[in-house]
């Protein structure tokens, strides 16, 4: 395979978030800062070159989440500034209405920092993590994070109800969507390890599982081999240099691959494929700062690590899987700049 990489914006201070949302038919990316006067910017058109400013006043956007069955409408964090500045952390809604974006106050939630939304034939369900509860300084984490869970309403106008059902979580970092046990569900990282939260189905209530006692960062989960039992990729520990793939066996998670090169600053991980070829992408924010994938060869049954790119330090990415081409959009903090990277 081979990436060509296209420069949505070499002056992007401190670009982190990624996200993306279909408006009118046509596909939009978005890019956001976590500067504290950080901005939200969406691509769109020929080659997405067409450039709109959604806000420019207030950044600290840690996650973008598109709203199921709407026209590009998305929910987004801001207030979450670098340091772990995040007691104003709060949710809010976008939508492009009378041909501009209009952003609107959704819920207050201090210190989130990944959320999703998840729908399911009960409705749509939000899950968020925060990354503590509190802070007397940067390095406290003597009062933990906790994972709140809602359900959208209707009428977003009047914000939405959520309550904790996860509490006492160190270090509240990742978060990955995935399948488990055939039903779509929320992957969550910590100190206290990895837990799966099943969304309410069937007239259920959410169902949590601890799967791995041990301090996780980030995950992605992809069936990389084709074997029928997905593989999970953890950055370890918290901002951690160290990179393992696990499998499920024997009734337990067992480490059967790891990164083998130095690493510093791991953060950005995404499951998927990349020219109909499954892969997990990957970012590192310092040292080479660079972003890899990593496939699985059936021949030699073997894991196989590429270089996509170095010097850049994705914060965050994600692959967008078109139906002539597949896409990386890219945060890459470490020298301010919004990109993607077409596959070849």
């Amino acid at each position: 395979m081979k990436f060509e990489k296209v420069v949505l914006d070499s002056d992007f201070h401190r670009a982190y978030a990624v996200g993306n949302v279909t408006i009118d038919g046509n596909l939009h990316l978005i890019v956001a800062s976590e500067a504290i006067d950080g901005k939200c910017v969406i691509y769109s058109g020929k080659d997405f070159k067409k450039k709109d400013v959604i806000w420019e006043d207030q950044g600290g956007t840690m996650s973008i989440v598109e709203i199921p069955n709407s026209n590009g409408e998305f929910l987004a964090v801001r207030n979450f500034f670098p340091g772990f500045n995040g007691l104003t952390a709060k949710v809010v809604h976008v939508k492009y209405e009378n041909e501009k974006f209009v952003v609107r106050d959704f819920i207050d939630l201090p210190y989130l920092h990944r959320f999703d939304l998840i729908e399911t034939n009960d409705g749509i369900y939000f899950i968020g993590a925060s990354l503590c509860t509190s802070k007397k300084e940067r390095e406290d984490w003597s009062d933990p994070g906790k994972v709140f869970v809602g359900k959208l309403p209707s009428d977003l106008t009047k914000g939405m109800e959520v309550k904790p059902i996860l509490e006492n979580l160190t270090r509240n970092h990742g978060y990955y969507r995935a399948p488990y046990k055939g039903v779509m569900s929320g992957y969550v990282t910590s100190d206290e390890g990895l837990f799966v939260f099943t969304p309410p189905h069937d007239g259920n209530d959410w169902k949590i599982e601890h799967l791995m006692k041990k301090p996780i960062s980030d995950i992605a989960v992809l069936d990389l081999d084709d074997d029928g039992v997905a593989e999970i990729l953890t950055i370890e520990p918290f901002h951690g240099n160290d990179m393992y793939i696990y499998k499920f066996e024997n009734n337990e998670y067992k480490k059967v691959y790891t990164v083998p090169r130095p690493l510093e600053f791991a953060h950005a991980l995404w499951g998927s494929t990349l020219k109909d070829e499954k892969a997990f992408v990957c970012g590192i924010r310092r040292l080479n700062k660079e972003m890899f994938y990593i496939t699985y060869n059936k021949a030699t049954k073997a894991y196989e690590l590429i270089e996509i790119d170095r010097e850049i330090g994705p914060a965050n990415l994600k692959v967008i899987n078109l139906e002539d081409q597949d896409l990386i959009l890219t945060a890459n903090n470490t020298i301010h700049e919004a990109a993607y990277y077409l596959v070849k």
